[in-house]
Order: C-alpha cells, then sequence, then structure tokens
C-alpha cells in the first residue's frame, strides 16, 4: 500500500471516529517494542498465500455454518481464531488488534499461524498485556504511516486487513472468499463482526480482484 495514496482515507477515518494520529502512532511504536515471536514481512505471507484460493473469515454468527466454504487457506479476523479452534482449524494467517480471547489467537500462533498484530491508540494497554506473549511468527501492523519493522497494507477493521494483506501479497492469492461477514466494499456498505467497509470514495490501489461471490 502506497501510503501517500492511503493517507486521505486514513485522515478521513481519524475525523470521522475522533481518533488520534499520535496515539496511533505511539501505539505502533509500542508494538514494535512488545512484539515476541519471530518477526516475519509480507513475503512470508505471501509464500502462504501465493496463487491459492484464500478466505477471510470473520467472527460474525454465519461464521459456523460457513465453515464447510472454506478454503484450503484462511485468514481469521481475530475473534474468528476462536471458532474456528474451537472445530479443529488452525488458521494459516491472523489479523488481529487483540479484541477477543487473545489467549486463542496466541495458541494458534504457537501451532503455526502467522499471527499479524495491529496497533491503534486504542489498544496500547493489550499490546502491553498480550503482545509479548506471541512465540511464533509475527508481523506489526499500523494505520498510519509505516516505518522500518511495522507495516500498512491498507483496510480499517480486522477482516478489512485481512482482504487488503491477501491483496498486497507480491506473489498473489488465486482468489479471495470472505466468510463469517460480508465482503469489505468500496461503496461503503455495513459489515458485520470482524468485516468493514472500505473508506466511501474511489477503489483503493491493490483492492483490484472481486471477492468471491461478488460483481
Amino acid at each position: 500500500m502506497d501510503f501517500e495514496f492511503w493517507e486521505p482515507y486514513y485522515e478521513r477515518i481519524l475525523k470521522d471516529f475522533g481518533f488520534s494520529r499520535t496515539e496511533d502512532e505511539r501505539a505502533a511504536k509500542v508494538l514494535d517494542e512488545h512484539l515476541g515471536g519471530t518477526r516475519v514481512d509480507l513475503e512470508d505471507v505471501a509464500r502462504v498465500l501465493s496463487g491459492k484460493p484464500v478466505s477471510v473469515a470473520g467472527n460474525a454468527p454465519t461464521l459456523v455454518r460457513e465453515l464447510v466454504r472454506l478454503t484450503k487457506v484462511v485468514i481469521a479476523a481475530d475473534e474468528a481464531t476462536s471458532t474456528l479452534l474451537g472445530h479443529d482449524r488452525v488458521p494459516d494467517v491472523i489479523v488481529t488488534d487483540l479484541d477477543g480471547k487473545v489467549e486463542d489467537q496466541v495458541e494458534a500462533n504457537r501451532q503455526g499461524s502467522i499471527a499479524v498484530v495491529h496497533a491503534h491508540g486504542d489498544n496500547i494497554p493489550a499490546i502491553e498485556k498480550w503482545a509479548g506473549r506471541f512465540e511464533g511468527r509475527t508481523l506489526a501492523t499500523t494505520q498510519s504511516r509505516p516505518f522500518s519493522g511495522v507495516h500498512n497494507f491498507g483496510g480499517f477493521t480486522d477482516g478489512d486487513r485481512g482482504v487488503f494483506l491477501a491483496d498486497a501479497s507480491p506473489s498473489t492469492c488465486r482468489s479471495i472468499r470472505p466468510c463469517g461477514a460480508p465482503c469489505p466494499s468500496p461503496s461503503g456498505a455495513s459489515s458485520s463482526s470482524g468485516s468493514a467497509p472500505a473508506p466511501p470514495g474511489p477503489r483503493p490501489p491493490g483492492r483490484r480482484r472481486r471477492c468471491a461471490g461478488r460483481t
């Protein structure tokens, strides 16, 4: 994601929700200092996703009955991790801002999931409590300007960032299928738990592939 392109969307998010850019940037530094495990980068994620159909699982009530639709490769939006583990499925990637039953996310990371941990101004206490407990492969993200070791792939909530992450991989996945949440939409349509609409306006770069089942 070209941050200069993303920044106007980010500025609008800050204005609409009353968030603090200063606190977002402080949270990113706290995450960089605290995040445990073996730090990886986008190329490592791409090796997991490359050339494969990918499901992005949000934790909407529909997720349980949609489990049969999951592709072999799954990105879980934080709380969806607990649902997946409860049905003997370890996600390949977890995108989380440390909501929900975070101990399940730590356990999935120990079992092999790449944990993509996100920092924002409201989750600094959670970062300080949980980030150092991850022991597997980890990657840090921010919604503000990225810096060495902390990335910004675009997107707002965990489900949205999961779609952006899948689409950002250098060796792209074959397709992206949302489960347990509607497909993030450039139109600003409402969303279920684990996902959010993209900011209104022109489609951000990288959102070039259709979500499965949507035109």
